[in-house]
């Protein structure tokens, strides 16, 4: 099925003409692209040919499992990351490049160097691990672009008689850098799931698009940008606040509907207010501002994950422990971000101190002690990044306000079935006692 926007008949005349009878290329397609893209790749500080040989010799040879090979690109991913935007869309571009030209190129024409397809399958698999930035189309276009909602509608039909003889194509070429994709609905999507959920109510794609379009005027604040960069989470809130009661009073026009429930309904209001701040901070967050602002009631530092640095060896009972103890902690609360290998003094330790392989390991340990120790709900509320200040990897984990109650189990506490409730105050994490936490969990949670 071809799925195409309105047309000229003249226009789509010209795009099928060229295939119509027979094609022909006007020229080969030149193998020596394939090396000149190599020679690129290599000039980027990503990979070399000694990672590549690694991988080439655990896929070929060793017929080595995906998590093996993902072990090989780790460091390649690390260093990609580090890079600047201009240079990770261009390194990007031309990995994408040439595993499309050889893949095309393979299929007629017997490569005798092995090095290629060594190449290829590691920047085939390098390529599935890197993870696009997420970008969108101006506001303005985006604002009469409507995906969620559509029909069809014939304007009119004609014959498009198509010119018998040969077509003429040219042959591959590579390509300028590949654009970013669009900005994914994800977020949103849980958004509004939750709020049927929570509040039993029935909202669609449209009230998707109107607090898409809110997040989008959001994002597009400059002084709000610059406001979440160097103030703590507290005031940050207080400036959102503002700002998200003009975004609600702009779709008093195009969705009242929502504009209603948010504006008579205060508890729904304060919900879906809480869910944008939670959706914005996210993404708005940089590690070193955080650092220089010290440790507060929606901010806290730990040293490692796992590794105790004064006794140098992993503790899992006490430092593991201790930061599920604050993540769910900031879950009760107001939410927060703990940075993990962050000193107390503001030292940057790095997560490397956790002496994981590489940092994929590290955040997939992390997710399992959350989802271990707090429950697989606790993990949709946190949203756990790597960072580089000053250097060295740091992981800040952002945590919003949880809709239900977490409660931490532990090894040391199965006396307590229901686990230890943990609230935040001031800059430091409490235990609630048994009755203290249900009076606490009946006003927040109500």
């Amino acid at each position: 099925m071809v799925l195409d926007f309105a047309n000229e008949a003249e226009d789509i005349k010209k795009a099928f003409q060229p295939y119509y009878e027979a094609t022909t290329l006007t020229e080969g397609t030149d193998p020596n692209l394939l090396y000149e893209l190599e020679s690129d790749l290599y000039a980027h500080p990503v990979f070399d040919k000694s990672e590549v040989e690694t991988l080439a010799k655990l896929y070929f040879v060793d017929a080595a499992p995906l998590d093996r090979l993902y072990v090989v690109l780790s460091p390649a991913l690390g260093r990609f990351t580090a890079m600047e935007r201009e240079d990770r869309d261009a390194f990007k571009g031309e990995l994408t490049d040439y595993v499309r030209l050889y893949s095309f190129l393979a299929q007629i024409i017997p490569f005798a160097d092995a090095s290629l397809e060594k190449l290829y399958v590691y920047a085939r698999l390098l390529r599935r691990q890197i993870k696009d930035d997420k970008t969108s189309l101006p506001l303005e276009i985006r604002q009469n672009i409507d995906m969620e909602s559509f029909r069809l509608k014939r304007t009119g039909s004609e014959a498009i008689k198509l010119d018998r003889g040969k077509g003429r194509l040219k042959p591959k070429k590579t390509k300028d850098p590949i654009a970013q994709g669009p900005e994914e609905l994800e977020a949103l999507s849980r958004i509004i799931a939750e709020l049927n959920e929570r509040f039993g109510l029935d909202l669609g794609p449209e009230h998707r698009i109107t607090i898409g379009r809110m997040m989008e005027r959001l994002d597009g604040d400059a002084s709000l940008a610059a406001a979440s960069r160097i103030n703590t989470r507290e005031n940050v809130r207080l400036t959102f606040d503002q700002k998200v009661e003009d975004a609600i009073q702009e779709i008093v026009d195009t969705n009242f509907e929502l504009y209603k429930r948010i504006t008579d309904d205060p508890a729904f209001g304060e919900v879906v207010k809480s869910y944008l701040f939670d959706q914005y901070i996210r993404t708005h967050r940089n590690a070193e501002e955080l650092i220089k602002q010290g440790e507060s009631k929606t901010l806290e530092f730990k040293s490692s994950l796992r590794w105790n640095l004064r006794e140098d060896k992993k503790d899992d009972e006490v430092i593991t422990h201790a930061v599920l103890k604050t993540i769910s902690a900031f879950l009760n609360t107001e939410g927060g971000d703990l940075l993990i290998g962050v000193a107390d003094d503001r030292s940057i330790v790095g997560v490397d101190i956790d002496r994981f392989e590489n940092d994929d390991k590290f955040m997939l340990h992390l997710s399992q002690c959350v989802r271990n120790g707090l429950g697989d709900r606790a993990g949709t509320c946190i949203d756990p990044r790597i960072q580089m200040a000053s250097g060295k990897a740091i992981c800040v984990v952002a945590c919003q306000r949880s809709p239900e109650p977490i409660s931490l189990k532990w090894k040391k506490t199965e006396k307590n079935p229901d686990g230890d409730f943990f609230v935040r105050s001031g800059p430091g994490t409490v235990r609630l006692e048994p009755e203290s936490a249900s009076e606490y969990i009946r006003t927040r949670f109500r």
